[in-house]
């Protein structure tokens, strides 16, 4: 009896797992038809569809062309910011400007700032500003920086339209960028480019000067220098400034001022009249395949230490002559004008921290920058007490212009009209040597001695740095 029990339930399990086995079977095989005729039916429609795109022309103009940039609302921030400058002597004729020095110029702030080129200006001592609602007033001159071609104009208005200063480190080759400008006097005229390289030199610059441009090919022509460059979301990413040409226009290429360039050299010569350069006392070069592989590194990659100056902010932090600069705050440096762009943006007492290769090693040192005085303070243009009286601005010489004319000598950089010194026909760019035959090397000194011969008559000489020859000019202090 127990058997037969066994053997029904048996018969009763197997038929159970034969009747879902084929439940499975069949529903599988229902699916499987079913989501092949499906994907079958998509593949048709999507054949359909790219046949459709291909052959209709309408269709292939709108999915294969690249969609146009709009550049509008871009050009009319730049058109709104942007100004016209003229410059020329006060001994001109009061209508008549000089044509070599109309350019142009950016609103940087609503209360009338203004940056332009130094070019530009030149040696005027006055500066007519034209703003786009035809509106004209005379600008007064905040200073100058002729190693950056840069100069900060300041006119008395208020709730002017500026632009908003970018990034330009973001920037990326190919690029879109409009160049804002005033070329041939054709006012607020907005032309479109890419940019095509970052950190270019074109040794236009004096020996001093520090160049690395970004490199566009928007039209950029006479009167458009000092003018903005900026990105398609209006924001300043430079300061247009020259042009590689052998007719004098534009020829497909133009260079304009880094703007994280422009924002240090402008903050300076608003807090201090003068650029506060730090420098870390070295010599550079570039890298190239046979000096690489003479030291070893297996990439050229960096800028190469020629010198090292005795006291000087690198051989305090333990560089050495023959190391290689590889990033400056974590900012690759391949090239002497990358380097320089970077040191531009700091100042004397801060800190940068650069990764140094050394005989197949990277290490990071970290360097307190100097001036070119080789001490931590600051650097000021002085103008108050005894040289206000005689109408001089002057300055200490740089590191450059000391290696240049001796370490003697103070730099004359503007000359107040109607003073006693104006009358002496010295110019600005004099570089006082002496006094009565006594050595000046700083400007402490010169106060000193000028403070010390007032009721006498004194005799200064000194040099100018592009004429030959000693020059004496003769003047008296009154009591």
């Amino acid at each position: 009896m127990l058997s037969s029990v066994k053997i029904s339930f048996q018969t009763i399990l197997i038929s159970l797992c034969i009747s879902c086995l084929s439940v499975y079977v069949y529903h599988t095989y229902l699916t499987y038809n079913n989501n092949q005729k499906i994907n079958e039916e998509k593949n048709r429609l999507i054949r359909v569809a790219q046949e459709e795109l291909f052959l209709n022309q309408s269709l292939a103009q709108l999915f294969r062309s690249t969609a146009p940039t709009s550049f509008i609302e871009a050009a009319k921030l730049g058109r709104e910011s942007v100004v016209a400058v003229k410059s020329r002597n006060s001994e001109e004729n009061d209508l008549h400007f000089n044509s070599r020095n109309n350019g142009s110029g950016v609103v940087i702030s609503s209360d009338g700032y203004i940056v332009t080129n130094h070019h530009v200006i030149g040696s005027s001592d006055k500066i007519e500003v034209t703003l786009p609602d035809k509106r004209t007033m005379e600008a007064k001159l905040i200073g100058i920086d002729k190693n950056t071609d840069l100069a900060l104009l300041k006119i008395e208005v208020t709730d002017l339209p500026f632009l908003i200063m970018g990034n330009s480190d973001s920037l990326m080759i190919g690029e879109w960028v409009l160049a804002v400008g005033n070329p041939f006097e054709l006012q607020s005229t907005v032309t479109a480019g890419i940019v095509g390289a970052k950190a270019r030199s074109i040794n236009i610059m004096e020996s001093q000067g520090i160049e690395s441009f970004i490199q566009t090919d928007a039209a950029v022509n006479p009167g458009s220098s000092g003018g903005a460059l900026i990105n398609t979301a209006g924001h300043l990413v430079g300061i247009n400034t020259a042009i590689m040409s052998e007719k004098g226009t534009f020829e497909g290429f133009s260079f304009a001022i880094p703007i994280n360039v422009v924002k240090k050299i402008i903050s300076d010569l608003k807090e201090y009249g003068v650029v506060q350069r730090g420098w870390m006392g070295i010599d550079i070069e570039n890298l190239d395949d046979r000096l690489a592989g003479e030291i070893g590194l297996s990439e050229i990659k960096g800028v190469y230490i020629s010198y090292i100056l005795k006291d000087g902010a690198a051989q305090d932090a333990g560089i050495k002559k023959g190391d290689v600069i590889l990033q400056v705050n974590k900012n690759q440096v391949n090239t002497t004008s990358e380097f320089m762009e970077n040191l531009t943006r700091y100042r004397p007492g801060e800190k940068i921290e650069t990764l140094i290769w050394r005989s197949g090693k990277k290490m990071n040192i970290s360097v307190t920058l100097k001036n070119h005085l080789n001490s931590l303070e600051p650097v000021g243009i002085y103008k108050s007490g005894i040289l206000e009286k005689i109408g001089i601005e002057v300055r200490n010489l740089d590191g450059v212009e000391h290696s240049l004319f001796g370490k003697s000598g103070v730099l004359v950089l503007s000359i107040k009209k109607g003073g006693i010194v104006y009358h002496t026909k010295m110019e600005p760019g004099f570089i006082i040597q002496s006094m009565d035959n006594k050595m000046i090397s700083s400007v402490q000194q010169l106060i000193t001695l000028l403070e010390e011969n007032i009721g006498n008559q004194i005799v200064c000489e000194g040099i100018y740095k592009n004429y030959p020859g000693t020059y004496p000019y003769t003047f008296k202090i009154t009591k």
